[in-house]
């Protein structure tokens, strides 16, 4: 194994980093203007009007806006780490800071046998795609606690299940690291940290779960796999508007409850399938948590009523996780990943005005972005599949591997 790779100095991502990073801070402070709507705003106005009910003593109960779960009080609240600085240059600082929190994580996994600096390169290249809403929103931060807790995994269990159940507690998907890992220690801390961030937080502070209401009162989003539907209902007739509502852009007319009802079904069935596949799964290598992770993450982004453009910043650095390993599975739905984050900038922020008219590009946009989205999601459940779970000569998956034939010999080995 060439084993170069892993001692050079990494000035090659570092470097790339820093140039990429220090544009984006140049957007957000608006020393630099980016095309479309000021993404801003949610930090200026919103994510400040929550600090300041939040330092009160209580959750913004009055705003149906506040749809997370209670640990986002924190994101929300840690601009006051940096009292030097006004809210919005303190919060932009702190995405930052986690950004190259993540940099760093991945720099480290990187390193050693089976191990690739490719999962660094996806991070560096993959995030300034988003624009500066990757900056504007608290979802770097959220991954930087998901993708700290895959890393843990195989060395620091109970570390892996406590960070798991905190970024739940942020921002509920990531609780989908756990999936693909194995053990009752990496479970058992998961629940108790679970349970007790969420006991503490519904005792000191009132209105900790309110966020599940406004949650399932939301529409189709805009931008939502289901809300192409609407898009081109509108260019035969369909009498229904696009508002804001709940904090984003939505779809409200005829049919719009059913199509959210679908998205719910589709949602569920994902929901079993990766069921089903923790069941039969028998081979666990190394890359199968972040794989699983990924793969679960997709399945729930493009089945979900709403994807945001934040929504990007989870997959890439899930996928990038997945390409820290050189025997993943996950190389093709990472490229998809990183093109949809290509386009998906070009929908939102920079021609977001074409995708409310639902004219020809903006339609376009979503077509290409959400059908590179599904296209991942499918070829990832397949890969993860395939890879982890043995099959005999029936097709079915076989439970006990001393009845399986042997594996060849570039398959990993099964994790202790």
């Amino acid at each position: 194994m060439d084993t170069t790779d892993a001692r050079r100095f990494p000035a090659g991502p570092l470097t790339a980093w820093g140039a990429t990073r220090l544009v984006l801070l140049l957007f957000v402070l608006k020393v630099l203007v980016f095309p479309g709507p000021d993404v801003t705003v949610d930090v200026s106005v919103i994510y400040r009007g929550w600090s300041d009910v939040l330092r009160s003593g209580t959750f913004p109960l009055d705003d149906v806006t506040w749809q997370y779960p209670p640990a986002a009080a924190l994101a929300v609240l840690s601009p006051a780490l940096l009292p030097f600085l006004d809210y919005p240059t303190a919060f932009f600082a702190l995405a930052c800071a986690a950004d190259l929190a993540v940099l760093v994580l991945l720099l480290r996994a990187g390193r050693g046998r089976d191990r690739s600096r490719r999962g660094a390169w996806v991070w560096v290249a993959g995030v300034p795609l988003l624009g500066p809403t990757v900056y504007s929103r608290y979802d770097v931060m959220v991954t930087a606690v998901a993708v700290a807790a895959l890393l843990a995994a195989g060395r620091h269990p109970r570390a892996a299940g406590a960070l798991a159940a905190f970024g739940a507690l942020l921002k509920v998907w990531p609780v989908f690291v756990l999936l693909g890992m194995r053990g009752r220690r990496v479970w058992t801390a998961a629940a108790v940290a679970g349970a007790a961030l969420a006991g503490v937080s519904a005792v000191a502070v009132p209105g900790a779960f309110a966020f599940l209401t406004f949650q399932r009162e939301r529409g189709t989003e805009v931008e939502s796999l289901g809300g192409l539907v609407f898009h081109v209902a509108r260019h035969f007739g369909w009498e229904g508007a696009v508002l804001l509502n709940y904090g984003s852009v939505e779809f409200l007319g005829p049919y719009v409850g059913l199509v959210s009802t679908v998205a719910l079904v589709l949602a569920t069935a994902a929901l079993g399938l990766l069921l089903v596949w923790r069941l039969a799964a028998t081979r666990f290598a190394a890359h199968t948590a972040a794989d699983a992770a990924f793969t679960a993450v997709l399945l729930f982004t493009v089945t979900s009523r709403v994807i945001s453009p934040q929504y990007l910043v989870w997959l890439i650095g899930l996928a990038a996780v997945c390409q820290c390993h050189r025997t993943g599975r996950m190389r093709v739905p990472a490229a998809l990943v990183l093109a949809a984050s290509a386009v998906t900038v070009l929908e939102f922020p920079v021609w977001f005005g074409h995708v409310v008219a639902s004219d020809a590009l903006g339609v376009t946009l979503l077509f290409v972005r959400n059908g590179l989205l599904v296209a991942a999601a499918l070829v990832a459940a397949r890969a993860l599949w395939r890879d982890s779970v043995r099959r005999g000569r029936t097709g079915r998956p076989r439970r006990s591997p001393a009845l399986s034939p042997a594996p060849p010999a570039d398959t990993p080995a099964t994790a202790p």
